[in-house]
């Protein structure tokens, strides 16, 4: 989810396998995660949240106020986190949701990350689950890079989106690396949404099924900033210059993006 530049509709296509890319293996338990297995507001060791509208300095022209401990807008019960957006005035706007972090208390390097997740119906939502450098050791947007676990727009409710954002390889210049692949009943059951980040790949997969592969050229940095820490983020946007191209049907709000699990499992040693 672009920080800074419009997102590309019409995306470049990575190769599914990468052809002389080592094999990694990954730890069979997690190191970190949330099952979501409580009552009440997210855990408050393992998320955070940006909290502010495209006038704090991101988004892309998106219409929602991120709140900050709304049990209105992300809440957790009965085995599930859902991140609620809102049609009401707040802050000037017209619309409220929220946006958890993991920044300070879940930061990585390398590993597999799978967030189980049901997108939510509705023109004019977009959700996320996503990954941002944590040091901007390279500078920033696009230059420390970006990882979209899985994107979702609601006009296209069956279409999920993988990619990835470096200095090199971004839609201002035509050259994003990304995929989009057609689910069945995406926003109607859960969903698997994994990536598996090791230092000469990043492969995205939904359901255990490989779509994507995004290689390590070793061109450096503009091609790969993937050599330091990443957090987390969940977040369901409204509007915006992607997922608003279509417009906004009012009437779906409230809807939701739910979680049933996010988790962290550590890259082995060779």
């Amino acid at each position: 989810m672009s920080l800074w530049i419009l997102p590309l509709i019409t995306i470049l296509s990575a190769s599914p396998d990468s052809t002389h890319a080592g094999e990694y293996k990954f730890a069979e338990t997690p190191s970190w995660s949330d099952e979501f297995d409580y009552n009440g507001l997210p855990d408050a060791k393992k998320w955070g949240y940006d909290v502010g509208s495209l006038h704090n300095g991101w988004g892309n022209h998106e219409l929602q106020y991120y709140t900050d401990a709304n049990r209105k807008n992300a809440s957790v019960a009965n085995g599930v986190l859902r991140i609620t957006a809102i049609k009401e005035q707040y802050e000037g706007l017209d619309y409220t949701s929220a946006r958890l972090v993991s920044k300070n208390k879940g930061d990585f390097l390398y590993g597999r990350f799978i967030v189980r997740a049901k997108v939510p119906k509705g023109k004019g939502t977009w959700a996320a689950a996503w990954m941002l450098p944590t040091d901007w050791v390279y500078g920033g947007w696009p230059h420390s890079g970006e990882i979209d676990i899985m994107e979702h727009v609601g006009y296209a409710e069956n279409a999920i989106h993988i990619t990835v954002h470096t200095k090199d390889y971004n839609h201002s210049i035509g050259t994003q690396k990304g995929v989009m692949k057609r689910i069945d009943q995406a926003t109607s059951e859960f969903h698997d949404y994994r990536i598996d980040w090791t230092p000469e790949y990043i492969r995205g997969f939904v359901d255990d099924v490989q779509i994507y592969s995004f290689p390590n050229e070793g061109k450096g940095n503009g091609v790969w900033p993937f050599d330091k820490r990443f957090h987390l983020l969940l977040n369901l946007a409204v509007g915006g210059d992607w997922g608003g191209v279509q417009g906004i049907d009012a009437s779906a709000f409230p809807t939701e993006m739910e979680v049933d699990y996010v988790r962290v499992y550590d890259l082995l040693k060779p």
